[in-house]
């Protein structure tokens, strides 16, 4: 088996889902345990239940990962008056380690969403609403010698993709000046003599969440002691990061086809949904879990029906004959994420345990 750690596999997800890509009010990451401890196996869970860390240690698992953090506010105490705390005292004292990877795996292109649009078949789904602020631009001037080295330094480590196109960038020479103080030791030029150096401004587009790494690359294939650069914050928006998704049927479907096949799919005990328009169904927005906040983006892009979970009473009004709501339950919405993780840690760590949970997590029962 290979000598696989709890970090090697976290790292891993969260190149897929980076941890700053989730809501302010979320608590993903490593929540027991520590990334330097080997890890024996993986069982991939949508909540962490004291149910949950016992087929862990049944199956010989030592990490647990789930989409729901546990812990989602501040824990003051450890007596374990509650489900939360019972289920941290049993992993602590078993060395299970606790990873929760929730809005930030919601938010990617490739993520709980998506998962939910395959398993419906649409057709080219996009995400429903882009988040802002996920793009910077760096800026930086190199000498032209030393100009490719530094671009490609930066396109390694992530910067230049804009949509489907890698390796952006802008390019614009021009002539650079300096003066080396005492003390100072130029590329270029001599020490107390102003010197005037052929370089180039290279612009490129990075991830806000790859900044440090970027950066850290430029300056390591830069050759000047002192690097001018500058981040910018662009008004482009990510096409592959933000919440829900939107694409459409292959054929379309009356409404009760398709709310009897979402029923049948999703195993759903019921679905609630909004007054029908008598219309074909062609154009479908999806969120995993809680999506009244997307249901206005959900009519602007002209969805038919919009598929998701928790709207309360008064929430079901604002579909207002515009748009079919159909809210499918929680837990029937994202409980394909478990195979979802699954299927990307197997491809990755191809000869190491990870286990699908057979816990039922789900607290809502049907009669």
């Amino acid at each position: 088996m290979e000598n696989i750690t709890i970090g090697d596999i976290t790292r891993y997800l969260e190149t897929i889902a980076p941890p700053s890509l989730q809501e302010s009010y979320d608590n993903s990451g490593l929540l027991t345990g520590q990334t330097n401890w080997a890890c024996t196996g993986a069982l991939v869970t949508l909540d962490s239940t004291e149910a949950v860390i016992d087929e862990a240690i049944a199956e010989g698992c030592n990490l647990v990962i789930a989409h729901h953090p546990i812990i989602f506010s501040g824990l003051k105490k450890l007596n374990g008056k509650n489900y939360i705390e019972r289920t941290i005292i049993k992993a602590v004292k078993n060395d299970v380690a606790i990873y929760a990877i929730h809005t930030n795996l919601d938010n990617v292109l490739l993520g709980v969403n998506k998962e939910i649009a395959d398993r419906i078949d649409l057709v080219k789904p996009q995400i429903l609403s882009h988040k802002e602020s996920t793009l910077r631009k760096l800026v930086v001037f190199a000498p032209q010698a030393n100009a490719d080295a530094v671009r490609n330094a930066m396109f390694g480590a992530g910067a230049g993709h804009i949509g489907q196109y890698s390796h952006c960038s802008f390019n614009i020479a021009g002539k650079g000046t300096y003066k080396g103080e005492e003390g100072s030791n130029p590329h270029m030029g001599q020490v107390g003599k102003l010197h005037t150096e052929e370089e180039v401004r290279i612009e490129s587009i990075m991830p806000a969440y790859l900044e440090e790494k970027v950066v850290s690359a430029m300056l390591a294939a830069h050759p000047y002691e002192e690097v001018a650069y500058d981040i910018y914050l662009p008004d482009n928006k990510s096409k592959n990061i933000g919440s829900g998704m939107v694409g459409e049927l292959v054929s379309p479907l009356s409404e009760l086809d398709f709310l009897n096949q979402l029923k049948q799919t999703f195993n759903c005990g019921v679905i609630k949904y909004t007054a029908l328009l008598n219309k074909p169904v062609q154009k479908v927005a999806v969120c995993g879990g809680s999506g009244r906040f997307l249901l206005n983006d959900a009519i602007r892009a002209g969805a038919d029906v919009f598929v998701t979970s928790d709207f309360k009473y008064h929430d079901y009004f604002d579909a207002d004959n515009r748009i079919v709501v159909a809210d499918i339950g929680h837990y029937e919405s994202e409980q394909f994420t478990k195979q979802l993780l699954h299927t990307l840690l197997i491809k990755k760590f191809t000869t190491f345990a990870v286990r699908v949970s057979k816990t039922g997590t789900n607290p809502v029962n049907y009669l």
